[in-house]
């Protein structure tokens, strides 16, 4: 009997030893901690360091700040490559849950610029993070996980290379309408608006944000551009009618990329775009169709199929990308001064939409030689272009990277100041565009 009382004494006295270390380890995490955090956010980085390295070694689930500050330090302050990786695979380790999408993009965009991991390495984490969510990827990182996503399966299985583009560009064109829309609850549309200094520091965000995102559109294009053709789409999408012709997802994409890739002469388009009426009932649907009727010789229904796609609609953001498209098939239908008469449309209804002023500039740009009689006449309709393409990147930063290529053109064809002076005309002064266009610009006086 004694020598179960001894026994349960000593077992006891372990357990509470055992439970003392427990606790005085646990307050010598949290000092540590207080003492890692209020250093690092002093700016006392080798402070902060030494405390830190005894979080990472002994107090790996305190708190997520460890890894969050802790890469600060070991990427950027003391430029350890394998400490950083160290503190990426801990963080995903004990905090799996904890922004897990951006956090698998930055170790993938870390290891991918020091060149710490293999191309499948880095191409499994993109992976990972595109499945958790893809709008917390870098855009550097969406252009290599699309780039990944295309040389695995361009020739095997190109209908996946279609929906990721597809699914990547409506997460961006998402978030691109809501920054439009938080932009134009500020600015109320009036770019020039003097604003307070949080305004000022949510517009710069917005900004910032929307210029980022309106670079991937262009980047994906580029990408897959050279597999997604009509020669390539039209026998992809008659294959796979069958089984989906009923469904929504799949005919919108199907008939958006023809219609985005000039496929709407294949008499497939106009398949895909019934269908997708039927199936989905919608504005959206109502403007394929709308279209259709138009090519068929039907001006009158494809005129009410537009009223009756517009009037659906109730978002003046939405309601002015429907106008752009039934600009677009005007210019389809060389109807330019209707076309541009409906994007000005657009932009009443959405005075920050780039791509309708975009759109106006290539209008012009179109008809340059049928706008002009000699070369000033004609490099003056450049002046026009270039006025509607630095419009669309003062407004827009979703469209700046593609406006700027633009600018870049029209500036280098108007006219020069010899052109000018040999036309007989007063650098400075207002000039009224020849022909549909009726636009008066100011002559470019250097």
């Amino acid at each position: 009997m004694k020598k179960f009382t001894f026994l349960l004494a000593a077992m006891l006295l372990l357990a509470s030893a055992k439970t003392n270390a427990q606790d005085d380890a646990k307050r010598d995490c949290t000092i540590k901690y207080n003492l890692f955090k209020g250093d690092y956010q002093s700016k006392k980085y080798d402070d902060a360091y030494t405390n830190w390295i005894h979080l990472m070694d002994n107090c790996k689930d305190l708190s997520v700040n460890i890894y969050k500050f802790g890469a600060d330090l070991a990427e950027k302050i003391r430029k350890d490559p394998a400490l950083a990786k160290r503190v990426y695979e801990q963080r995903l380790q004990y905090f799996p849950k904890d922004n897990p999408a951006k956090v698998h993009s930055d170790y993938a965009d870390y290891l991918l610029d020091n060149k710490l991991g293999t191309d499948a390495e880095v191409f499994a984490l993109l992976e990972k993070a595109y499945s958790i969510d893809p709008t917390k990827m870098g855009v550097k990182n969406l252009y290599v996980y699309f780039q990944g996503i295309t040389d695995r399966n361009k020739d095997a299985n190109p209908q996946k290379v279609f929906d990721t583009y597809d699914d990547v560009l409506e997460n961006v064109n998402l978030k691109l309408e809501g920054y439009a829309k938080k932009l134009y609850a500020i600015t109320e549309g009036d770019t020039a608006k003097v604003l307070d200094k949080r305004d000022a520091y949510l517009v710069r965000a917005y900004t910032v944000n929307s210029k980022a995102l309106g670079t991937v559109e262009g980047g994906l294009d580029a990408i897959i551009s050279g597999i997604a053709t009509c020669e390539r789409l039209v026998p992809l999408y008659q294959r796979d009618f069958e089984k989906n012709k009923s469904n929504s997802v799949w005919l919108k994409r199907a008939v958006s990329r023809m219609y985005n890739k000039g496929c709407q002469s294949e008499s497939l388009y106009e398949t895909l775009a019934r269908a997708y009426a039927e199936a989905a009932p919608s504005p959206d649907s109502y403007t394929f169709l709308a279209g259709i009727l138009e090519k068929n010789g039907d001006p009158t229904g494809a005129s009410q199929m537009r009223d009756k796609a517009f009037s659906l609609e109730t978002d003046p953001i939405k309601k002015a990308k429907y106008k752009l498209k039934f600009a677009q098939t005007a210019k389809d239908n060389g109807q330019s001064s209707k076309a541009r008469s409906l994007a000005r449309e657009a932009i009443s209804l959405n005075p920050t939409y780039g791509k309708a002023y975009l759109f106006i500039a290539r209008l012009y740009q179109s008809s340059v030689n049928s706008c002009g009689n000699d070369e000033f006449e004609k490099r003056m309709v450049y002046v026009a272009a270039l006025n509607m393409a630095q419009r669309a990147s003062s407004v827009d930063p979703g469209v700046s990277s593609e406006a700027r290529s633009y600018i870049n053109s029209y500036r280098g064809n108007i006219p020069s100041q010899k052109v000018i002076f040999t036309a007989g005309i007063t650098p400075g002064s207002r000039y009224t565009i020849k022909c549909w266009i009726g636009e008066t610009v100011t002559v470019p006086s250097n």
